[in-house]
Formats: structure tokens, sequence, C-alpha cells
């Protein structure tokens, strides 16, 4: 079920919210993991028994572990096999067909590749569960000894598709002691209906310019088409995710949850590293916390800190996708990343020049993420040196696609990118910002009743 769903908006939640307001908070926690479970079970039934089975094998591993709280060796190696198992089940539903077809083209081999289908969400909801067990084994959270609230904590519907990951801890308290009341009722439809109106009105129609572009074959392309289209995809990945993370957070505080921020306004970034600090920032520090840090961060000598720097950021990449064209881009962000570290002085560099340089590296960057293969990609970025003159049937496409339209939700998307609009929302009266949200409402009602099926771009990772 999406959020941008007639089915969602007009049935579903009012449901959930009306029926979660007449109840304590024992009962509302079964009811919103039962809305949950059905949630995940609307759009693919059958693979609801692999979350059930992965938070249940979960749920015994952490038990196992701080029953062996004093056995070291014992704790060790069940927290081994819990990664092995969590490792297991991505590699086998997400990356089979992946190390197939990488196996065929290196060896030249006709391995048939397995007739599988990817869970949606299964990249998120397994890192929560790893958080969790990995921890209890740290002794940073208590176990928790009732497993339909572990699985709520797996399975709450606002975060369960595409994120924000969260952390255990972070939500630990509320899931026994929570208010839900007017106010944060009032500040989380708030929060739903911008993140709605970011992928209704700005990332869908960016949606259609980009996929219009990388549609076209490599010589209909040149230095134009693709900056249009690169810039197209920015904004459209960046309003999409963190549209999906802002509705989750407004879902969670309209019952009680508080999640933490998940984009810091990345585009404005004087960096690489600054832009990793501002963008998916719950992947970022889970992969900070649970891979960088426990190889050793920085604290080993310089080439362990860039080899370890390296193999997150290759994680980082493969996490997104079973494509060679995500451990590329990964990499690339990686790449950057160190040579501002080790060889670039940005401090010296003028705020304009540096503003520019993030932006072009992570546009580049961006081509690879949306690329089908590699090869497209490398067409498209070969595309920015092309300066031909575009063929009368492109020409044509480009008139359609740069319309008033689409020329206005570019200017209002890099303005939104931006924390202008914010500072804007939090200074005017309360009544222009009321009629504000009622437009962005009523304008996300009309596309919702016109749109066809447009899931959000994570929902594939």
């Amino acid at each position: 079920m999406l959020f941008s769903s007639p089915v969602f908006v007009f049935i579903f939640l009012p449901i959930i919210i009306l029926i979660n307001l007449l109840l304590p908070i024992k009962l509302s926690n079964i009811w919103l993991l039962l809305a949950s479970l059905v949630f995940y079970a609307w759009g693919e039934p059958v693979y609801i028994i692999l979350l059930l089975i992965s938070s249940l094998v979960n749920y015994f591993f952490a038990i196992l572990i701080k029953k062996n709280d004093e056995k070291k060796p014992a704790k060790k190696a069940y927290l081994t096999l819990n990664i092995i198992f969590n490792l297991g089940l991505l590699g086998v539903f997400k990356y089979s067909n992946f190390v197939i077809d990488t196996i065929n083209n290196l060896l030249n081999t006709n391995i048939d590749l397995v007739d599988i289908a990817l869970p949606i969400g299964i990249s998120f909801y397994t890192f929560q569960t790893m958080s969790y067990v990995i921890d209890v084994y740290r002794n940073k959270v208590e176990v928790q000894n009732s497993y339909p609230k572990l699985l709520l904590y797996i399975s709450f519907f606002p975060q369960l598709i595409a994120g924000p990951i969260v952390k255990y801890r972070d939500i630990e308290r509320e899931i026994d002691n929570r208010t839900v009341n007017l106010n944060k009722m009032t500040l989380g439809m708030e929060r739903f209906i911008i993140g709605l109106g970011k992928k209704m009105l700005i990332s869908n129609t960016m949606a259609f310019v980009a996929d219009s572009i990388y549609a076209l074959e490599a010589y209909q392309i040149n230095a134009f088409v693709v900056l249009i289209g690169a810039i197209s995809y920015m904004l459209q990945i960046y309003f999409d995710f963190s549209g999906y993370s802002d509705m989750a957070i407004g879902l969670g505080k309209i019952f009680g949850f508080n999640f933490l921020e998940n984009f810091n306004h990345p585009y404005i970034s004087q960096s690489i590293q600054e832009f990793w600090r501002r963008w998916h920032i719950s992947l970022s520090t889970w992969f900070k916390e649970y891979v960088y840090i426990p190889l050793g961060g920085n604290r080993k000598g310089k080439f362990r800190t860039v080899l370890n720097k390296i193999i997150v950021f290759f994680l980082t990449g493969l996490w997104h996708g079973a494509s060679w064209n995500f451990v590329v881009w990964g990499l690339f962000n990686g790449l950057f990343l160190l040579l501002e570290e080790l060889v670039l002085k940005l401090k010296k560099w003028p705020r304009f020049i540096r503003h520019i340089y993030t932006i072009t590296i992570v546009l580049i960057s961006f081509i690879f993420f949306r690329a089908d293969t590699m090869s497209q990609a490398l067409d498209f970025i070969g595309g920015l040196t092309n300066f031909s003159t575009m063929s009368p049937e492109v020409s044509g496409l480009m008139d359609t696609l740069i319309n008033v339209k689409f020329i206005f939700i570019l200017i209002l998307a890099i303005i939104g990118s931006t924390p202008l609009v914010k500072r804007l929302l939090d200074r005017i009266n309360i009544n222009l910002k009321f009629i504000f949200l009622i437009i962005v409402w009523i304008l996300c009602l009309l596309n919702l009743s016109a749109a066809t099926y447009n899931p959000f771009i994570y929902f594939r990772f």
C-alpha cells in the first residue's frame, strides 16, 4: 500500500487513527501491529511470512544473547549466527541473481537466474532487526521479551517499507509509554501533508521528465539533454525520499512515536562529507555505528581509515541495489570523500565554488544511480561533453517536456531543497500556514484522483 494512494489516504489511515484514539496503549500496540501487518500484506501477502520469520528468529537470538551475557564466547557465537542469518536473507532474496549474472559474465557460463521477487522493505527491516540485536549484545538496550512489541517495532507501517531506519533504542520507551494529543497529531498531519506534496507535486513532475530522457538512446543525447535529465532526477529522488521520510515521521508523531530526522537539506552542502551528513541520515549513521566503527574507524592509522571508508561506501552502494551501477555510485562518493580528506583543501575554496563542486559531484554520481546499465551511465556522463545540436525528434520532445509547469516546479523544487521554505513556515502567521497546507492538501488530492501507480523510488531497495 502506498502513502500516496487513495486507499491509504481516504480509508486506511482515517480508520487507523480514529480507532487508535479510543484505545489505551496496550490495546493501541495490538491495533497498530495488526494495521501494520495488513498494510504490508496489502501489496504482497506471501512475503509477510518472511517478515514474521525474520522477526521471530531475531527475537530468539536477542534472548539467547542476553541469557549468555556472562559467557562471552557463546554470546559472540549467537551474534555471529544472527548476522549470518540476516545477511543470508538479503543475499538470497536481493543478490542471488546479481551474483549469478556476475559469474556468468566473468566465467562465460550460462547459469540460469532464479525466479525470485524482492520483498518490499527487506533492506530496511533487516537493518532494523540487526541494529536491535547488536544493541542487545552491546548492552545498549534491554532485551524485549514480548514478541508482539518487538514485531510492532520492526513492522510499524510508517517506516516499514522505505525507512527511515529506526533504532530500537530511539523508540524503546515509546512502545509502552507514549502520549497522543492534539498538538502532536497536528504537527504530524502538517508533516504528512508536506511530505505528500513533495511526492505528488514535485517528485512526480520531475520523474516524468527524467524517465523520458533516460529512455533515449545514446545517439539522441547531448549536454543539454543530459543536464536536464540529471537535474530532474536529482530533484526527483530528493523530494521522493525526503517526502516519504516526512510522511513517516509525521505518521509516527500522530501515533505518539518520535522518529529522528532523515534529511537535512543535503543540496546546500559545501562538500561530499557534509552531503553524507545530511543525506539519508539514518543509513549513514547505521553504517558508521555498525560497520565503520567496528572495523576500527579512524583509530588504526591512515591506511586502515581509508580502507574502512572504502568498505563502507562499497556496502552503501550494494545495499541500494543488486547492480554494479549502485556499487560504482557508492565508491564514486567514497572516492571524493577521501579526496576531500587527503588531498583537496576545501576550506580554502570560496563557499560558492565549494557548493558548485559538491552539486556537480552529486549530479554525476546520481547518473550512475539512475541509469539502467553501466553502459548507459557512461554514455550519459560522456554526453555532458557533447555540444552537438539535437535532432528534430529530440528537440520536439524537449519542447514538450520543458513547459511552463516544469519550469515552475523546477524553480519551486530548487527553492524547496533549501531551508528557506521551512524557515518561512516557522515564522509566518498560523492562519497563513494553515492556508498554505490546505492548498497543498487540495492539490495533492487532485493529483491522487488522477494519478496512476507511482511507487516511491526506495521501494525497490
